[in-house]
């Protein structure tokens, strides 16, 4: 999906990702992954460029795995000068803590550039899944 380039990007994203993963995954799991897509989304929009037509583009995807289902979120944005790096979080500042926060919750998380921009990405493996739900692998 592609959200604005703006604050409300994130806003968009993190309901339609909740929506739409309701039922695939623990509650618990979910909050998770709305609070990384929310921070991957957030770091897009603050700190890069956007994608031609002022927009970030925004995809999860699950994969059954055999010790459960891994979650992929994924953000490509425009690309900024510098890539996206955990820093040093001073405890009075107002923000910094962001990519910690993708750390602390995501089983990894990279960088992937090409010519058009940079993907940012977050592995969450393996997740439980909701009670007898059946995923396609």
């Amino acid at each position: 999906m592609v959200v604005p380039h703006h604050a409300t990007g994130a806003r968009v994203a993190r309901h339609r990702l909740a929506t739409e993963l309701a039922e695939a995954v623990t509650p618990a799991i979910l909050a998770d992954l709305v609070a990384v897509l929310a921070e991957l989304v957030g770091n897009a929009v603050r700190h890069a460029d956007p994608l031609p037509g002022g927009v970030v583009r925004v995809s999860w995807r699950l994969r059954a795995t055999s010790g459960g289902t891994q979650v992929r979120l994924q953000v490509t944005d425009g690309g900024a000068t510098c890539g996206p790096q955990i820093r040093p979080a001073d405890l009075g500042a107002a923000d910094g803590r962001g990519l910690h926060i993708v750390s602390g919750l995501a089983s990894r998380w990279g960088v992937e550039r090409d010519g058009l921009g940079q993907s940012v990405w977050a592995d969450f493996d393996p997740v439980p899944q909701r009670p007898g739900l059946v995923t396609a692998g």
